[in-house]
């Protein structure tokens, strides 16, 4: 989300056939970072470590060969390790709460599973609940926090203010902040992935395809994790010598009916653009169905990226090249984050805590027509 530079910060994967950095700058190599790798849950990449059975051949050799090459050691004695086992008589009958503005997408849906995978591991109960409009909306889930009193709070995606931030904090309940909708708020930990390096990833990736004229379909910008995108696009684009055109931004919602609007539009310009990335795959599911009303083909007429890689953007035709963003693992990292807390094992992050985005290259890109 940030642009800036960030505590913690986890790189993203530059191109087509690049893993990601992680762990790169310096700082010991964790146990997220070499799942992210690894494209595997904390919990694998700890079973392998401790020689559990229970792990597929292929995907064993994968984790060894990345602690390998990524340096692993483990934390010295006495360090607190993430747990992959919890004792039942610490947690039963508890609650996380996972709050969201909208909970019906295809990222809330991969978020909910990793809150809910890690969750059950400890038998506590997930509760989601979403913000609704209007004033006293934060004010209203607050009262129903106190009365559930959970162990912590997951913030994704979540509208609530400072002063409702403020409120939460009053009524000593641990909270934690995945994308943000709005400003970061002093004293919350923040977990999400790397947005400014997956945004230079995929307009990279279409740089070195041949493409110049390349448009870009953003998130709303009130959003960090937008902003970033956006603003890794942007630097892509200077790194390549290529002028920002304003024409060829076009501003959505994270819904496919604001980016089919802004694509239909962007595509009736005298210079369309070859190629679009867009800020989520819904949206790049809106820009394939406003290039085919054109009369365009995906990809000889027009290259689209997309951003999370969610599961139906491997069963559309054809299938859609995309940033991966490690939803579920974020959701898992978060609720891990609460039990280890109450637990007693170790303190919440502090600052933000970013996983790698990794380049997944389908078939929606190609090198533009002459």
């Amino acid at each position: 989300m940030d642009t800036g530079s960030a505590p913690n910060r986890i790189g993203a994967s530059p191109g087509k056939g690049r893993e990601p950095m992680v762990g790169a700058d310096s700082r010991p190599v964790t146990l997220v970072d070499v799942a992210a790798a690894a494209g595997v849950s904390v919990a694998t990449v700890s079973k392998v470590l401790n020689g559990r059975s229970d792990v597929a051949p292929a995907t064993r050799g994968r984790v060894e060969r990345i602690l390998a090459e990524r340096g692993y050691r483990r934390p010295a004695r006495g360090m607190p390790k993430p747990r992959t086992e919890y004792e039942e008589k610490e947690y039963q009958g508890k609650l996380i709460e996972l709050l969201f503005h909208d909970a019906g997408t295809p990222w809330s849906a991969e978020m909910i599973r990793g809150v809910e995978e890690t969750a059950r591991l400890a038998r506590v109960g997930v509760v989601v609940s979403v913000l609704g409009s209007g004033a006293r909306a934060g004010k209203r889930w607050l009262e129903d926090l106190v009365a559930r009193q959970p162990i912590g709070a997951i913030l994704a995606l979540s509208r609530l203010s400072a002063a409702d931030h403020r409120r939460l904090a009053a009524l000593g309940v641990p909270a934690i902040l995945v994308d943000p909708d709005g400003e970061l708020h002093a004293g919350l930990p923040s977990i999400g992935a790397g947005n400014w390096g997956g945004g230079m990833a995929a307009t990279q990736h279409l740089i070195d395809l041949g493409h110049r004229r390349i448009g870009v379909i953003t998130g709303p910008l009130r959003m960090l994790c937008c902003q970033a995108r956006l603003a890794g696009y942007r630097a892509a684009l200077e790194n390549a010598g290529i002028p920002y055109d304003q024409r060829l931004v076009g501003h959505g919602e994270f819904t496919y009916p604001t980016a089919l609007a802004a694509t239909l539009a962007m595509l009736e310009q005298p210079e369309p653009p070859t190629a679009i990335f867009a800020a989520n795959d819904v949206q790049a599911l809106a820009v394939c169905a406003a290039a085919h009303q054109r009369g365009l083909r995906i990809p000889r007429d027009l290259s689209v990226v997309g951003f999370d890689d969610v599961p139906m953007s491997q069963w559309v035709t054809p299938p859609l090249t995309t940033v991966r963003q490690p939803i579920a693992e974020i959701g898992a990292l978060a609720a891990r984050s609460l039990l280890d807390h109450t637990g007693g094992t170790v303190d919440l992050p502090t600052g933000r805590v970013e996983l790698a985005t990794t380049m997944v290259v389908r078939e929606s890109t190609a090198p533009p027509a002459p």
